[in-house]
C-alpha cells in the first residue's frame, strides 16, 4: 500500500502553474448570478480584486438582506433585481454562478453561446489558494466529515479554514486576510458540476446514492458528476474512497492518483476499517484508535471517522491528536440531533437528510420503535427502498409537505400513515401515537423548498414544535 506523506504548509506545489488559467479579473465585466452566500462573497472578493461586478439577483430587492446589498453597494457592486437581464450576460466577461443555479438556464446558455466563460464560485476561488485543499463530497456525510476533520486539524495546531459548501465559501477565505495551512471544504455534485481546473489535495468521495434526480437527466449523470472531484488529481493527490459503496469499491484510479480504501469489514486492499470497538488504520499510521468515546451512532457515521482518519494520516497529523478529538465529535445541527425527552419519549432532528438513503439510515441507527416525520419536496427517487427501511423499524409515519400524498402510497403499504398540515400539528401527532421508550425521528428524506427556505429552517421549526408540544412554550 502507498505511504501518506505531510505536504506541509503551502506545499500544494504539484497542481500546475499552467493548470490554474486564472482569468484576469482587474478591470474585466463580471456577472455574479445569485446574491445567496456564495454570491455575496464572490461579489466582494471580485470586487476586491478590482473587476467591474454586478450581481444579478431573480428575486426582488425587497426580499433580499439589506444589509447586505448596502455593503455591496457601498463597494460599488452594481445590483439588479427582479430577474436575470439577457443584455447584462450578453455584455459580461465573465459570469459567476452559485451551486443551486441551474446551468440549463436560458440566459446563461445565451451567453455561453457567445463564448462568455461561465464558472461556479468553488472553481473560479480554488485556482487563487496557494494552501491544500481537501474536498468532501458525497450524497450523505458531507458536512459531518468536513467538521470533524477540521476539529482534529485544528486540535493538532494547524491553521485550517473549513467551509465551501457549508458555513464560508471558498471565497470568503479569499477576502480574509489570514491564511490557512489547510482548507478543508465541503463540495456539493451542483459545485461540481462547473469545475474546470478544481485538484484537491485529498478528495474523499463517502457515498453515492439516487439524489437530486428532479435535476439530473439520469443517475448516471448524478454519478459522473460526484466522480468528476478526481478528474484533476496526480500521483501527488488522494484519493479517500468508501469501499462499501458499491459503486465506490468497482472505481480504478490507481493509475493516476493514490487511492485509499475504507470500510466496516477487514478486506484485502482496504486501508482502514473496524474491529470491534476499534477503528484500524494501516495506511500511514499503522494504529489502532478505541471507539468507546465517539458518540455519533449508526454505521455510516463509522465510516465517516475511517474517512476523517486517513485523510488526517495522509496530512501528517498524529493519530494521537484524533484520539483526543474523538470524544469531543457531535452530532451537527439538523443531523441526527438530540433534541428532548419527555415522558419517556426522545425527539431527534435529522432535518438534513433530504434524500432517501439518508432517512434510511438515520432509521436504521436505531433499537427503538420510531414515530417518522417525513416529507417535503420530491426529488425524483421511488420510495420503495424506504418502506422496505421502515419494516419493523418505525410504528407510524406522519407526513408533511408536497410529497406527503406519493409516499404514504408507498409507506402505507407497510406502516400506518397520517398526514399533517404544519411541523407543530406533525410533532403533535407523532407525541401522540408514541410511548415511553419510543423515538420520534424527523428525517424527511426529501427536500424543504415546499414549506420551508432551507433545511435548517425545518430543523428550527421541528424543534421548537417539540418544544411547544412537550412543554407548552416557544
Amino acid at each position: 500500500m502507498d505511504h501518506c506523506h505531510n505536504p506541509g504548509p503551502g506545499g500544494h506545489e504539484h497542481i500546475k502553474a499552467e493548470m490554474k488559467g486564472n482569468p484576469n479579473i482587474r478591470g474585466s465585466k463580471v456577472v455574479v448570478m445569485g446574491l445567496g452566500v456564495s454570491g455575496y462573497w464572490a461579489a466582494r472578493w471580485l470586487s476586491s480584486m478590482g473587476a467591474n461586478v454586478t450581481v444579478s439577483e431573480a428575486k426582488d430587492s425587497q426580499a433580499l438582506d439589506a444589509s447586505a446589498v448596502r455593503e455591496l453597494q457601498e463597494l460599488g457592486v452594481k445590483l439588479e433585481t427582479g430577474g436575470h437581464r439577457t443584455e447584462t450576460f450578453l455584455d459580461a466577461d465573465l459570469v459567476v454562478i452559485s451551486p443551486g443555479v441551474p446551468q440549463d438556464t436560458d440566459v446563461l446558455m445565451r451567453a455561453r453561446q457567445k463564448g462568455i466563460q461561465i464558472t461556479g464560485e468553488l472553481e473560479l476561488a480554488s485556482r487563487f489558494i496557494d494552501a491544500p485543499i481537501v474536498a468532501v463530497t458525497g450524497t450523505n456525510g458531507k458536512s459531518t466529515v468536513t467538521s470533524m476533520i477540521g476539529q482534529v486539524l485544528h486540535k493538532a495546531g494547524t491553521k485550517v479554514f473549513v467551509g465551501g459548501n457549508i458555513g464560508m465559501p471558498l471565497s470568503a477565505y479569499l477576502v480574509q486576510q489570514d491564511r490557512a495551512d489547510v482548507v478543508v471544504a465541503e463540495v456539493s455534485s451542483f459545485q461540481l458540476d462547473t469545475m474546470d481546473t478544481f485538484c484537491p489535495h485529498a478528495a474523499v468521495l463517502l457515498n453515492i446514492k439516487r439524489d437530486h434526480l428532479d435535476r439530473y437527466r439520469g443517475f448516471g449523470d448524478y454519478v459522473e458528476s460526484k466522480l468528476r472531484i478526481f478528474q484533476n488529481q496526480d500521483k501527488g493527490d488522494y484519493a479517500v474512497i468508501c469501499d462499501d459503496d458499491p459503486i465506490l469499491s468497482a472505481l480504478d484510479l490507481s493509475n493516476k492518483t493514490q487511492v485509499l480504501r475504507y470500510g466496516i469489514n477487514k478486506k484485502k486492499d482496504r486501508d482502514a476499517h473496524v474491529s470491534g470497538n476499534r477503528a484500524v488504520f494501516y495506511n500511514g499510521w499503522q494504529h489502532t484508535i478505541s471507539l468507546k468515546e465517539y458518540r455519533l451512532v449508526g454505521i455510516h457515521n463509522l465510516e465517516n471517522f475511517l474517512a476523517v482518519g486517513l485523510v488526517c494520516a495522509c496530512l501528517g497529523v498524529s493519530a494521537a491528536w484524533l484520539e483526543e478529538a474523538i470524544g469531543e465529535f457531535r452530532a451537527l445541527p439538523h443531523r441526527m440531533e438530540y433534541v428532548d425527552k419527555f415522558n419517556g419519549i426522545r425527539f431527534y432532528n435529522d432535518s438534513k437528510a433530504t434524500n432517501i438513503d439518508a432517512a434510511i439510515h438515520a432509521i436504521e441507527s436505531f433499537d427503538c420503535p420510531i414515530i417518522l416525520i417525513a416529507g417535503g419536496r420530491h426529488k425524483g427517487a421511488a420510495y420503495g427502498p424506504l418502506a422496505k427501511a421502515v419494516k419493523g423499524r418505525v410504528k407510524a409515519a406522519v407526513l408533511i409537505g408536497e410529497a406527503a400524498e406519493q409516499m404514504e402510497k408507498t409507506l402505507g403499504k407497510k406502516i400506518p400513515c397520517y398526514r399533517a398540515e404544519s411541523m407543530e400539528m406533525a410533532v403533535r401527532t407523532a407525541y401522540e401515537k408514541a410511548i415511553p421508550g419510543d423515538i420520534v425521528l424527523l428525517s424527511p428524506a426529501c427536500s424543504s423548498f415546499d414549506m420551508f427556505s432551507n433545511y435548517e429552517e425545518r430543523g428550527q421549526s421541528f424543534k421548537e414544535a417539540v418544544r411547544l408540544v412537550t412543554h407548552g412554550q416557544g
